[in-house]
């Protein structure tokens, strides 16, 4: 099964921006959040769909008011009841953050209900996400 590539954007204005007048890390959690969440969600009912775990959220540069981050997420491993999503920001082109997290296929109770995906990573690039993402605790 090939996992889609996601694409969101987003325009940084004046009430997203932290102190030093670069994008507040808090907002950016946010939209990070956000999109690992809408590539894990389009595998199953999103209802099902729980955040565990930010493994990361690392900038690599800092990103500004009026400068639009081009979010993008996929699926990188699936377990039973895990899925983690691979998410990398881009700002004209140039990385800017990168990171994974993990989410959970629950019920409607809250329990672990294994979701039945079966991730096999075809690609060279998807053999090495997969095994990134495996390196994850």
């Amino acid at each position: 099964m090939e996992f889609p590539v996601f694409t969101s954007v987003h325009l940084v204005k004046g009430e997203d921006l932290n102190h030093h007048g670069t994008l507040y890390a808090g907002r950016t959690a946010e939209w990070f959040v956000e999109s690992g969440f809408i590539a894990a969600a389009s595998m199953t009912k999103p209802e099902n769909i729980v955040c565990l775990k930010i493994h990361g959220m690392t900038f690599s540069r800092p990103i500004r008011k009026g400068e639009l981050p081009v979010f993008t997420s996929r699926v990188a491993l699936t377990g039973d009841t895990k899925i983690v999503s691979l998410i990398e920001v881009r700002v004209l082109g140039k990385l800017a953050v990168r990171g994974f997290i993990s989410f959970i296929h629950v019920d409607l109770d809250g329990k672990p209900l294994p979701h039945g995906l079966n991730f096999m990573p075809a690609t060279t690039e998807e053999k090495t996400l997969n095994a990134e993402a495996l390196q994850l605790t």
